[in-house]
């Protein structure tokens, strides 16, 4: 009886987890099809209107919305893909391997987690202005090629599942370092790099800021910057403002669920496996 009480506790905290993380989803998709008058309504509506088309179809009439959804997809393809190589790549090499200095380089590279972003936007802005990509996507996906937390969470994971006796009887077979790290690292870390993809493809969709500053060109620019627009100066349309992200989080959702379900099904292949 215990036991099937903490079930249906358990089962009920989950609904009540589920039910709070999807409701803010839920308000942006009531918000998005109906109109500014109703969302300042009181009491707030709480159902679905019919003028979600109306204002998706002003969102695409104000900004270049399929222009700055490709400059997006671009950018955070490129940036997950470069991302998952690199990253993998050091993490492995730090997991697996011993060479001088190693401690101290990974700790030089952990001590830039207390750095907050916006103190590096300037020197970023004047290394890009340098190298002439002020204005270009090369100045969003270069410097995000890799980063720090990429590289410490790959090589927590590759410490613990990457077994030494994989990696020596590929050196007894005669395989390289690169052989290595493409046929014994990348199968075993792919739980991991599912992860990883995830985290950066979505902090590559949703950056604003830096885009903000490096597209000089208010034609070329990325989607988050492009729905900064929709908001006037004097009049902000919410509704028309909200059908525009709303459409905006599509694509993430669609990664999400591919990643998510990737994730898994090597974390429960590997649970078999063991």
């Amino acid at each position: 009886m215990t036991t099937r009480r903490a079930r249906v506790l358990t089962l009920v905290a989950l609904i009540v987890g589920a039910l709070i993380t999807l409701f803010p989803y839920y308000w942006l998709a009531v918000m998005a099809s109906n109109t500014t008058a109703d969302i300042y309504a009181t009491p707030p509506r709480l159902t679905f209107g019919g003028h979600l088309f109306a204002n998706i179809g002003e969102v695409f009439a104000k900004i270049d919305f399929f222009g700055s959804l490709l400059n997006t997809l671009i950018v955070a393809v490129v940036t997950t893909l470069l991302v998952l190589f690199f990253d993998s790549l050091a993490a492995f090499t730090f997991a697996k391997y011993d060479f001088p200095g190693s401690s101290v380089l990974f700790g030089i590279l952990l001590s830039t987690f207390v750095v907050p972003t916006q103190l590096s936007a300037i020197p970023q802005f004047t290394l890009m202005a340098n190298f002439g990509w002020v204005g270009d996507l090369k100045a969003l996906i270069i410097p995000a090629a890799a980063n720090a937390f990429g590289i410490f969470w790959m090589r927590q994971y590759a410490r613990g599942a990457i077994p030494d006796e994989l990696l020596e009887a590929a050196r007894m077979d005669g395989a390289g370092f690169f052989r290595t790290y493409l046929s014994v690292g990348l199968p075993v870390l792919r739980p991991a790099l599912a992860f990883l993809g995830i985290f950066t493809f979505v902090n590559a969709w949703n950056d604003y800021l830096w885009p903000l500053v490096v597209l000089i060109d208010s034609n070329h620019v990325t989607l988050q910057v492009a729905l900064s627009q929709l908001q006037g100066v004097y009049v902000k349309d919410y509704s028309v403002v909200m059908a525009g992200t709303l459409v905006a989080i599509v694509p993430l959702i669609i990664v999400f669920l591919f990643g998510a379900r990737h994730f898994i099904r090597n974390i429960a292949a590997g649970a078999l496996k063991g």
